[in-house]
């Protein structure tokens, strides 16, 4: 597969504008691309009593659906939940050895992890300002671990540069930001700032690029101890009769410039990566068991839901359990159904809801997760947790941020392409070439992969039959055209999930959306 230069996202562009124009101005922009990540959650809702045997059916047992579930059973709902695979939590999912998944052409993948070693192909994180899902895990106790989002002796590569070598993230972040405080701290001093800054302003302004960017009493970005102690050391200080600390040498503004490398530092930048982050320990499907759990028989599974026909007193679906079809009926309808799959189905809406689902595109992403022999990269190259970005295909290397140090096996996620068209490069090949290629451009930058490589695995999410695609994939035009009118209740139907949400992709987005949907949905009922 060749090498193609990767187009400019969303994420791309939020995180540029980071760089340049700082958080507030790159918040604004997220908000207005759909992407601001901070949650409106306060806390728990209240629904009050439901009437006297009212009934509900929830399509979809992943996070949207099982919090309306539990929601509307708390307020005395009877509660019926219809899951077409034969687990809960939809793209909430954690493989693990022994587990298998087939993709649409029939392709059957079956884990091969050693025991303990798990890979996260949907989310993989949960930033602290996600309250709802915080609240979640708080109420239902399951532990979190810290997800290392930006580990400063990763590394950030480019196959153009240095002669494709990687390079750590605190060398290059650290010169990047030293010769840029260096430029400014010039046009300060030669007065080029005048029209914009006052003179007590200027004086604080060098003083705080003196700090920032690590210059010595000139004002010059050098090869220094002190700014040895911001990008690492030739030698580190010790002790006794150690050698004594030498100071590293900077990268030229030149060549930071030209190997484009600061495109790859400013992700930490983004609200949504803001430290902390964290992880549910042993897996992303925890919180879907704790749920499932408390649902209990609430939950069909294996049913594929094939018709929702609704009038002004019920709601009924037609389904298929084990090949036998059946149908149940209830006063309301909470819909999950991700809209890439509820476009193909006979669904009985009004004409602006329907042309809404029909419209929304869904995002592409894809995951390969790689288990090697050792922890090499620990063990060889001192990086625990983080993450390293390239502008190969695979172009993220994410290592574990869980059991450092631990000895034998050990899965990184090895590849990581969402939102481009390297993720659908990917997802046309055979997933025995997907991993192939993953370990042949993991090599560029970790030479230890071919020698250390046991297996892998891959997800392609556009290759789910359950899903085909990874989120709602709007824009402003479409929001729009068709986002309210999707978000309304259709006389008994109400849809709920990530794509009915202004964060898509993330797991908040899909229980913020329920929550609303809940609340709006038990209004009309009570009404009536």
């Amino acid at each position: 597969m060749p090498e193609q230069k990767t187009p400019l996202t969303r994420r791309k562009l939020l995180s540029m504008i980071g760089q340049v124009a700082g958080g507030s101005v790159m918040y604004q922009a997220m908000t207005s691309l759909g992407h601001a990540a901070e949650s409106s959650y306060t806390g728990p809702i209240q629904l009050g009593k439901a009437k006297p045997g009212a009934s509900v059916v929830v399509l979809g047992a992943g996070l949207a659906g099982m919090v309306a579930a539990v929601e509307l059973r708390n307020a005395g709902y009877t509660v019926t939940v219809l899951e077409y695979q034969n687990r809960a939590g939809g793209r909430a999912w954690t493989l693990r050895g022994g587990d298998s998944f087939t993709e649409l052409d029939g392709t059957t993948q079956t884990v091969g992890f050693a025991k303990g070693n798990y890979l996260n192909p949907g989310p993989w994180r949960v930033p602290h300002n996600h309250h709802a899902m915080m609240d979640l895990y708080r109420r239902y106790g399951i532990q979190l671990d810290v997800f290392n989002q930006v580990n400063h002796n990763a590394y950030v590569h480019s196959s153009k540069a240095f002669g494709g070598k990687p390079q750590r993230f605190r060398h290059v972040s650290t010169d990047f930001r030293g010769h840029v405080s260096e430029l400014l701290a010039k046009a300060t001093n030669q007065g080029a700032l005048d029209a914009v800054i006052r003179k007590e302003d200027a004086e604080k302004l060098l003083a705080a690029l003196k700090s920032y960017g690590a210059l010595d009493k000139e004002y010059r970005y050098a090869a220094s101890l002190h700014t040895s102690e911001y990008r690492g050391y030739d030698i580190d200080p010790g002790g006794g009769l150690m050698d004594r600390a030498k100071a590293s040498q900077p990268i030229a503004l030149h060549d930071v410039l030209q190997s484009n490398l600061w495109s790859q530092i400013g992700a930490g930048n983004l609200t949504e990566f803001h430290s902390t982050i964290f992880q549910p320990h042993g897996g992303m499907d925890m919180l879907p068991k704790a749920l499932a759990k408390d649902l209990g028989q609430a939950i069909q599974y294996n049913a594929r839901v094939t018709q929702i026909a609704q009038n002004d007193k019920a709601v009924t679906v037609s389904y298929t359990r084990n090949g036998a079809p059946q149908q149940v009926q209830a006063d309301w309808c909470v819909c999950t159904i991700p809209a890439s799959i509820l476009a193909q189905m006979d669904i009985q809406v009004g004409d602006t809801m329907r042309a809404g689902i029909e419209a929304l595109p869904y995002g592409s992403s894809m995951k390969i997760g790689l288990e090697f022999k050792r922890r090499f990269w620990e063990e060889d190259e001192r990086i625990y947790g983080g993450i390293t970005n390239t502008d190969l295909p695979i172009q993220q290397i994410s290592y574990p941020s869980n059991d450092y140090m631990s000895a034998g096996p050990a899965v990184l996620l090895g590849a990581y392409a969402f939102e481009n068209t390297n993720a659908y490069r990917f997802s046309s090949l055979t997933p025995k070439e997907r991993i192939r290629l993953a370990v042949e451009y993991g090599s560029q930058i970790h030479p230890q992969y071919k020698q250390e490589f046991r297996n892998g695995v891959s997800v392609a999410w556009h290759r789910m039959g359950w899903i085909q695609g990874c989120f709602g994939a709007w824009n402003d035009t479409l929001r729009e055209q068709h986002y309210d009118n999707m978000a309304q209740i259709d006389n008994r139907l109400v849809l709920a999930g990530e794509h009915i949400s202004f964060i898509p992709a993330w797991q908040e987005g899909a229980v913020l959306s329920s929550l609303n949907a809940v609340q709006r949905l038990h209004a009309k009922a009570a009404a009536l």
